[in-house]
């Protein structure tokens, strides 16, 4: 994302200047900072994140380039929560976040936003441990630490840290996504919570042996372990590059054999995410709802590029072959493990509610989820993306087509929840890779789905406009089934220019 909403944007410099709040008391005269403490745990948070930074460091060290973000040492800020006072232990983040690696662009203001959601989230975390008694718990003076209590203020601090995290990511998610509220926070703490309880008995550990007669060497020790942990999940950061790129080389093989629809794979899974962000889907389901979207015509690969490529219409024996694309890919992915729910939606993507649709003929609930979802994406993209045999149609024609035609060959339910997407986050049509001198990016709209968003080629050379009711055949060509005489169009089926069916 290259633009950051201007909502969003007011949001960060709200929490900049919340964590300025928070860390400038520690700077004033009298405040008594333990600045050697402060200074020997910030440069401690900041050396550990330092390997995602620095890809050389990093595979000297854990052998592995994969990026370990923001925070994949936060036993040593809430060490800092439990050892500091609230204003102290929110300095000691500060060089960490700001040396931290930042994946996305605008750096800048992400890097802004990231070390100012933990200023803010220490510096709670050390008030709550503060109200908890939390110096006697774990030993200061002439107190020596109390178990079990000192598992109070550290599990309190470390919840709170994981609350405030929490609460202020959902919080960037509906000023920068523009998602629901209801859906914002949906999942987030479940998944948190277990980790941020690991996070804080290691900072535990970090601060009662820090206490000790040992001091902060042996602290350190406790690290180890830990970076072991971070080892791990940066294994999983590499696993998970390694998905990415794989269904990269599958959307490009299929993007280079049928280039009328380059682009096509990744809208429709831009369209299916947000079908399921409007249906409250978990993080992970709508992750791999999204590689059904973006692979669903893999299959194509197993289709003849002149029947691909054909303008005119195709015969019954080439409509025959091309039905075959969704077996094609449901053999090709069939033991990627990663991909789970998606390989159905690659299979049954071309299924119909009234059981009309292929390979299976099934219907209703007979369909999986994925390719309900996938079906709505893949017909709403079809009918708004300019192809060599039709012309893209406003975003609001397609809308009233999917609407026409939910119940009997789409799921009301999807449909619902891409018209409501649709209002909410408007829709930018990319162009193809046929419409050449065209504009290259239509800026998306805002409100009710409108014509605004309309891409539309050259007329034909020759022949009349699609009648009215070929409006709603503006889809893959894939789906294009039989037809009967007499018999309407189905609403994903391709018409060229001229009306040649």
């Amino acid at each position: 994302m290259m633009a950051i909403p201007r909502a969003a944007r007011v949001y960060v410099g709200c929490a900049l200047v919340g964590a300025a709040g928070c860390a400038l008391p520690a700077l004033r005269p009298g405040a008594h900072t333990p600045w050697s403490a402060v200074a020997l745990l910030a440069a401690l948070y900041a050396l550990c994140e330092l390997p995602g930074r620095c890809p050389l460091l990093g595979r000297l060290l854990g052998g592995t380039t994969a990026p370990m973000g923001a925070g994949s040492f936060f036993p040593v800020l809430l060490a800092s929560a439990l050892l500091l006072p609230p204003a102290a232990a929110a300095l000691t983040a500060l060089p960490g976040a700001l040396v931290a690696r930042v994946e996305q662009r605008p750096a800048g203001v992400r890097r802004v936003w990231r070390t100012s959601q933990l200023l803010i989230a220490v510096w709670a975390a050390a008030l709550v441990a503060g109200a908890l008694a939390c110096d006697e718990a774990i030993g200061k003076g002439a107190y020596v630490p109390d178990f079990p209590y000192a598992l109070l203020p550290a599990a309190a601090s470390a919840l709170t840290f994981c609350l405030v995290l929490t609460a202020l990511d959902g919080g960037i998610r509906i000023a920068a996504e523009r998602i629901p509220p209801r859906t914002a926070w949906r999942g987030q703490l479940g998944r948190a919570l277990a980790p941020y309880a690991v996070h804080g008995l290691a900072g535990l550990m970090m601060a009662v042996l820090w206490r000790s007669t040992y001091g902060p060497v042996a602290a350190l020790f406790v690290l180890l372990p830990m970076y072991i942990s971070c080892w791990v999940f940066a294994q999983y950061h590499r696993e998970r590059a390694a998905h990415q790129a794989t269904i990269r080389a599958l959307v490009q093989a299929v993007d280079i054999k049928d280039r009328y629809t380059r682009g096509h794979s990744e809208r429709v899974g831009r369209a299916s995410a947000l079908i399921a962000h409007e249906l409250g889907m978990a993080e992970e389901r709508l992750e791999i709802l999204r590689f059904a979207g973006i692979l669903h015509d893999v299959g194509k690969l197993g289709v003849p590029t002149r029947v691909l490529r054909k303008d005119g219409p195709l015969t019954p024996e080439e409509r025959r072959t091309i039905e075959l694309h969704p077996e094609y890919g449901h053999e090709m992915v069939r033991g990627i493990g990663f991909l789970g729910e998606a390989r159905a939606a690659i299979l049954h993507h071309h299924e119909r509610m009234d059981g009309s649709g292929y390979p299976y003929g099934l219907s209703g609930s007979q369909i999986p989820e994925f390719a309900r979802v996938v079906a709505v994406a893949d017909a709403f993209d079809a009918m708004t993306s300019t192809r060599s045999y039709s012309r893209a149609r406003p975003v609001a024609t397609a809308v009233a087509e999917l609407e026409r035609c939910a119940g009997t060959h789409f799921d009301p339910r999807m449909v619902g929840a891409l018209v409501r997407a649709l209002d909410r986050h408007g829709w930018q049509t990319a162009v193809t890779a046929d419409e050449t001198g065209m504009p290259g990016n239509v800026p998306p709209a805002r409100g009710p789905v409108a014509a605004a968003h309309t891409v539309r080629a050259p007329r034909a050379a020759a022949g009349p406009p699609p009648a009215p009711d070929a409006v709603a055949t503006l889809g893959d060509r894939a789906a294009l089934p039989a037809r009967r005489p007499g018999a309407r169009v189905a609403p994903h089926a391709h018409v060229p220019p001229g009306g040649r069916a």
